[in-house]
């Protein structure tokens, strides 16, 4: 009797002793499968949101300038710092002779202005290529503002700017870093000059365009100033 019971006894506790060191390997989690899906998920939300963008009139800004603006928009509008869902965007790696100022609308995709903007005159000729946050530099700042109060000032109607990067920009309201017309900002003086013109750090634009821009952003929306040799803290955020 004992010998036909031993099969039976030996099967059921190899069978105890299998789920019981099997039970804690499918407790096992591995994080960077999660990671991966996230980071893709992040560059599939710019993608769709590039390619929502839309203008009969306008060129778009290039994927690269973009997609950090956009990444600090999300990390900012997140923190509380900006309210609005109008992004403007400059591109300082493009020559001043050329439209590097967008105005975006970024619930509708469509692109709101497209035009010429200033650097300053100690930040380069043609191409900007230096940049300060120094008082009585002259150069432009480069990084994430949020826009504050409109005032008129001798340039008439402008817009007051609030850097929000520590030792970047955030001395930008106490320079009197501005967005203001000025009419060295022009076609007509790129074809005198064979540049634009420049000014003593603010992104100036044209005349014809100036209140209407600043209209539009006013009030604590996202504005960035990009260039490929520097990668803003708020843009290397995720956006959630």
């Amino acid at each position: 009797m004992i010998y036909n019971l031993f099969p039976t006894i030996m099967f059921l506790l190899f069978a105890f002793s299998s789920s019981k060191t099997s039970f804690p390997e499918s407790s096992h989690v591995k994080p960077v499968v999660y990671t991966k899906v996230v980071a893709s998920n992040v560059e599939a939300k710019i993608e769709m949101a590039y390619s929502n963008l839309h203008s009969d009139k306008f060129a778009l800004p290039k994927l690269e300038s973009f997609a950090e603006a956009l990444k600090g928009y999300y990390s900012l509008k997140e923190k509380g710092l900006i309210k609005k869902d109008i992004l403007t965007l400059i591109d300082f790696s493009l020559s001043s002779n050329t439209k590097r100022l967008w105005v975006i609308n970024l619930v509708t995709g469509d692109i709101l202005f497209h035009s010429l903007v200033a650097h300053g005159r100690n930040t380069g000729d043609e191409y900007a290529s230096n940049f300060s946050n120094a008082a009585e530099s002259y150069k432009s700042s480069l990084g994430f503002y949020a826009t504050g109060e409109i005032y008129n000032g001798k340039h008439g109607m402008s817009l007051r700017l609030d850097g929000l990067e520590k030792g970047v920009n955030d001395n930008a309201r106490a320079r009197g870093v501005v967005m203001h017309a000025a009419d060295y900002v022009s076609n007509s003086f790129i074809k005198n000059n064979h540049r634009l013109g420049r000014s003593q750090g603010c992104p100036a634009v044209p005349v014809e365009l100036s209140k209407e821009i600043i209209s539009a952003i006013k009030n604590k929306s996202c504005f960035f100033i990009y260039h490929p040799s520097r990668v803003s803290k708020f843009g290397a955020q995720s956006i959630s």
